[in-house]
């Protein structure tokens, strides 16, 4: 029986980012490069949908992802990892400093160097938190075609140039396994409990409105499981692949509508305001290398202004510590939630109250 009409093109634009997908990531790990399925897929996915290709991951698609790495991000947690936690709360404040000098900075940077307005350059400036950001954008009026740009460009470049610069430095090496034991482990009576478990934790979090919820619940849940020593199964190899070229595809399908006459018009914005953050993190990734025994790689995902779903994988791809990852990158995302709307309340009044349509006049009135 064919598919509806409706269904088909969606059928096909989902098996062409797949396709798009499984090329850019099997290519990038095939020349070794450090997390190549993540920031492969991401970047040919990317590619393809600024040149017009119809990149769509769909959101059901998308939450099957998030349980995927979710579990797989869990499976790494032990009673070791645990111990680490006592070094978090100082790390954790050093991050909140270096939140509010990259806002400052990079917004400054926008207004002062590509005269944006001071609105558009606070949305603009803002290290992740990008839904909310875009949310505020429209309502404040601000530049919403560039804030977009920025945003996303400065994502791409983080995800594709921080496991090439950390492989430069000799801080990464390029790893084909993400399961850490090459395959599937434990019966299948363990593989079912691991699913159900942290997808109910997952959805319960989800449920609660929690930010990242699905993905941190489904981490929360795992690494109970896993951490207390309850199961050892953990996902088979394909799998764990699919689901990281997944997130990978999901953050390069956001450049879809995105032309490239867009993305020339603002790249001098977005390769600045890049410029700024990433050097203001750097500064605080060594701080805090030096006070605390973190190792330098595991600090710099943990500050880098990226998505928290594609860092957190990426710190998995790359054997780093994406528990400690986790845990920074939500307190940012905590901070930036809170802050933002507050900063943008300050600058320019409360939001703008948006009329109701009026009904249309009825003939003759």
């Amino acid at each position: 029986m064919p598919a509806p009409p409706k269904i088909l093109p969606i059928v096909l634009r989902v098996a062409e980012t797949a396709l798009v997908a499984i090329v850019g990531g099997a290519l990038a790990t095939r020349l070794r490069i450090p997390a190549g399925w993540l920031s492969g897929s991401m970047l040919f996915v990317a590619l393809a949908a600024i040149c017009g290709r119809p990149m769509l991951v769909p959101m059901p698609v998308q939450r099957v992802f998030f349980v995927l790495m979710g579990i797989l991000l869990g499976r790494v947690v032990t009673p070791e990892t645990l111990q680490g936690i006592l070094t978090w709360p100082l790390s954790i404040a050093v991050l909140a400093i270096s939140v509010a000098c990259m806002i400052l900075a990079s917004s400054s940077y926008l207004r002062h160097v590509h005269g944006w307005d001071r609105v558009s350059a606070l949305f603009g400036a803002s290290p992740g938190s990008m839904a909310q950001v875009m949310l505020l954008a429209t309502e404040y009026g601000a530049d919403v075609r560039a804030i977009a740009v920025v945003q996303t460009v400065r994502g791409l470049l983080l995800t594709a140039g921080l496991p090439l610069g950390l492989a430069l430095f000799g801080l990464a090496e390029p790893s084909t396994t993400l399961t850490r034991a090459g395959g599937a482990s434990g019966s299948f009576a363990e593989l079912v409990v691991l699913f159900a478990v942290s997808t109910a934790a997952g959805l319960a979090m989800f449920w609660l409105r929690l930010p990242g919820g699905l993905l941190f619940g489904t981490m929360l849940g795992s690494a109970a499981l896993h951490g207390g020593g309850f199961l050892q199964a953990t996902l088979p190899e394909w799998l764990a692949i699919a689901g990281v070229m997944g997130v990978g595809a999901l953050t390069g399908a956001r450049f879809a509508g995105t032309s490239p006459r867009m993305i020339v018009a603002y790249l001098g914005a977005a390769l600045g305001s890049f410029a700024v953050v990433v050097t203001i993190a750097s500064g605080f990734c060594l701080l805090v290398a030096s006070l605390l025994s973190v190792r330098i790689a595991d600090a710099v995902i943990a500050f880098a202004p990226g998505a928290q779903d594609t860092m957190m994988v990426l710190a998995l791809a790359m054997n780093l510590d994406p528990v400690f990852v986790a845990a920074h990158h939500l307190a940012r995302f905590v901070a930036v939630s809170i802050s933002i709307p507050l900063m943008a309340q300050r600058i320019a009044g409360p939001r703008p109250k948006i009329d109701p349509p009026k009904p249309p006049r009825k003939i003759g009135e």
